[in-house]
């Protein structure tokens, strides 16, 4: 058993924002269980931020409770207690709404917004207990505002920043803070799979394609996923211990509230 340190979970910490994410935190000094369905790709990664000893994998879905439960649980075997949970796991998907069905829209509420919680509810009582915590739910600026084309998506987003209100209230006298982090379009195998479904459809090439999801930030860039990372680790940070129940947008300023 190796306990050292306080102990981060982030699901969906493979790939993306939450390898950016957990890479900034390891090197912030957590130990970090990073999850995501995909085993040999975790290991992979866990390996290169250093090993067993600062970063483990746990194969989990966060859509299925009872793979969380086991999954929480493998990950305080090693590392104890959890001290900083970030619901980073998600997909998207885009489709017109009458082309939506409801699997397609089950599907997203299922890994965006369960997901969420069915983590949160298997990682607050470390925190209940300690009397002191970071919840850390990666929305989007999806979850702010509305989008044109994925309507389930949006829902699931828009769900996930009301339950981080609510249960920032709730927690509030617990010594534990709930925040959201809204990013806009980043650099991400999601924007990848937007960039490609732009090109399929519209015959635009991938340059034009990556401009088409810019073209909404004032910036004119894509996010990258370090920047969402830095956000994140600030809100995990002592310095933040005031802040709760905030959505903060990571968009060059697409949205402002």
């Amino acid at each position: 058993m190796m306990r050292a340190g306080p102990h981060a979970v982030v699901t969906g910490g493979g790939r993306g924002m939450g390898a950016a994410i957990a890479t900034r935190l390891v090197a912030n000094g957590y130990r970090v269980t990073i999850t995501g369905r995909d085993a040999r790709l975790l290991a992979e990664f866990a390996e290169s931020l250093g090993g067993a000893s600062v970063c483990q994998p746990v194969a989990m879905d966060v859509s299925d409770r009872v793979s969380v439960d086991r999954g929480m649980d493998a990950a305080r075997a090693t590392f104890g207690p959890i001290t900083v949970l970030v619901n980073n796991a998600g997909q998207a998907v885009s489709a017109p709404f009458l082309k939506t069905d409801a699997t397609l829209f089950e599907r997203m509420i299922g890994v965006n917004l369960m997901g969420a919680f069915h983590c949160i509810q298997a990682a607050l009582p470390d925190m209940l207990a300690a009397q002191s915590g970071r919840v850390i739910n990666v929305a989007s600026t999806a979850g702010l505002v509305g989008y044109a084309y994925v309507s389930a998506y949006t829902a699931a987003k828009h769900g996930v920043v009301g339950l981080t209100r609510s249960l920032a209230l709730e927690l509030a006298t617990k010594g534990i803070t709930v925040n959201a982090v809204c990013p806009g379009y980043t650099e991400t195998d999601i924007v990848k799979d937007a960039v490609a479904n732009i090109m399929a459809k519209t015959g635009r090439t991938e340059l034009e394609a990556r401009a088409e999801l810019a073209k909404g930030n004032p910036m004119q860039r894509l996010v990258q996923p370090e920047e969402v990372a830095d956000t994140v680790a600030w809100l995990a940070g002592l310095g933040a211990a005031s802040i709760t129940g905030q959505a903060i947008a990571v968009c060059g300023g697409e949205v402002m509230a």
